[in-house]
């Protein structure tokens, strides 16, 4: 038997780069192949435009100013807030705990050997999804505010001044949301403990800062997601917050340090 004719045994390892291609390809499967999927985010995002359609028209009805903090801006993404970041954030949970409820995380190790990378994987994933979402939603809903505030001069124009930065902000805010949910379910493994810490990280801890004392009330609420997420679309920041820029790097913050907590948990624990 000549060289030529003796079978190759060890074949060439894949590359770092095609690793990862594999790796993002594998999520994004998992996650486009849940048609409930498709259904929450469509829901989700029929009911945020809608209702901030209702917003828009309770504000341009009456005849004076809005309350003070809540500008023509500002009032674009209250509906937004709420029935956009909570079920997208429920999405980013089940992304990880739904393999760990039906036993599937063992065939996902056993694919990828290596945990971080199918943490960044669904980070990845996620994150994107998340991101265009967003983005999607957040200026679908500043059109829709502004269009109806415009008719009684309320309204602000995207052409104007920290207001194209507000609204890509806003997509943010909900990658950032979306992300901290995925390193949080990644952690607790759970779907109801997930949901639960997830819903305090961006809403519970904020609330309680809000009966803190002052200066306390912003002194610790400036490093909150929602504290951070209002000084980022606001047309006027509060005083006493970060600023806007320093208020993208609390959000930024938030899921880097979920994230980086769950690779080290997912790395030294059994699935």
């Amino acid at each position: 038997m000549t060289a030529a004719q003796i079978p190759a045994t060890n074949a060439a390892a894949p590359s770092l780069a095609a690793r990862a291609r594999d790796v993002v390809a594998f999520e994004w499967t998992k996650l486009r192949s849940v048609r409930s999927h498709y259904i929450t985010l469509l829901i989700a995002a029929v009911v945020t435009i809608g209702t901030s359609a209702i917003v828009a028209h309770a504000i341009a009805s009456v005849p004076k100013s809005p309350p003070a903090g809540l500008s023509a801006l500002t009032a674009s993404f209250l509906a937004y807030a709420e029935y956009a970041v909570i079920p997208v954030s429920v999405l980013a949970v089940l992304q990880f705990t739904s393999e760990y409820s039906t036993g599937l995380i063992r065939t996902t190790f056993i694919a990828v050997p290596r945990r971080w990378a199918v943490l960044a994987g669904k980070a990845a994933v996620v994150g994107s999804a998340a991101l265009v979402t967003g983005e999607v939603l957040a200026f679908a809903c500043f059109a829709m505010v502004q269009a109806l505030l415009s008719g009684r001069h309320r309204g602000v124009s995207l052409a104007q001044p920290r207001v194209p930065g507000a609204v890509l902000a806003a997509g943010f805010v909900l990658c950032a949301c979306a992300l901290t949910a995925l390193g949080l379910a990644a952690i607790i493994r759970h779907t109801a403990g997930a949901i639960a810490a997830t819903l305090a990280a961006i809403y519970l801890v904020a609330g309680l800062c809000l009966f803190l004392p002052s200066p306390w009330k912003d002194d610790i609420g400036r490093f909150t997601m929602a504290f951070a997420a209002s000084q980022v679309i606001a047309l006027h920041p509060q005083a006493g917050l970060f600023s806007p820029w320093a208020s993208m790097l609390v959000l930024a913050a938030w899921p880097a340090g979920a994230l980086l907590a769950a690779g080290l948990v997912i790395s030294h624990r059994d699935a």
